[in-house]
């Protein structure tokens, strides 16, 4: 019987939790919580994620299965879906935005010395959308037909590493063109898109901006 400690606590060892701590703390992410901390919270939202996990019930009864672990994987107990519920409806988005944007700061700079190419030293990004179905009746704010509501993920992904570098989530009636406008653009670097990103006047910013696009004539 392995007595070590658990894949996922090792993973969770990478998390630099006092810079959570002070996000934590600078946001007030900590007041009024009597149950799940913003921490555990945490846990719990990236524990779902690398197993899985499709829906609150499901992540419930996960839990629930691996109870004899939980405190190895740092929460108390399985909570249950209507705990989940609220504190997904009452944390702010943003504690957990600031710590993402630390976790790809460190991650670019392990991985800046990275090639995507033999033959090319520059950063190299693949700019996409991807289009997530959601709940009309749950999410009447973001319609797309009358029978259901969708959002759309525009991603640009740095290639060294695979590490996003923007996202902006829109409605999805929002023509993937519009993002162009919203890159970063960095000399030197290419952007590699597909033919819904061909718009001449935004293309010539980035020409502007010394960068490289590629994408399909």
């Amino acid at each position: 019987m392995n007595a070590g400690k658990t894949l996922f606590a090792r993973v969770m060892e990478f998390v630099p939790w006092k810079t959570f701590s002070r996000i934590v703390a600078r946001r007030n992410g900590g007041l009024g919580t009597r149950t799940l901390t913003a921490a555990e919270m945490f846990r719990i939202l990236a524990f779902s994620q690398l197993t899985w996990r499709e829906s609150l019930r499901d992540i419930e009864a996960c839990l629930a299965a691996n109870a004899s672990k939980l405190f190895h994987m740092g929460l108390r107990s399985a909570p249950a879906r209507s705990t989940l519920a609220d504190a997904l409806n009452d944390r702010g988005w943003r504690i957990y935005h600031a710590l993402a944007m630390r976790l790809i700061a460190r991650a670019r700079v392990l991985y800046a010395d990275q090639r995507v190419l033999d033959h090319i030293d520059d950063a190299v990004y693949a700019l996409d959308s991807a289009t997530i179905d959601l709940c009309l009746s749950l999410l009447g704010r973001a319609p797309f037909r009358t029978t259901k509501a969708v959002i759309k993920l525009h991603t640009l992904l740095d290639l060294r590493g695979a590490i996003p570098s923007l996202i902006h989530i829109s409605s999805g009636k929002m023509h993937d063109v519009r993002v162009l406008g919203m890159l970063p653009a960095e000399a030197g670097s290419i952007y590699v898109m597909d033919r819904g990103y061909i718009d001449y006047k935004r293309l010539y910013a980035l020409h502007q901006a010394s960068a490289f696009f590629v994408t399909r004539a």
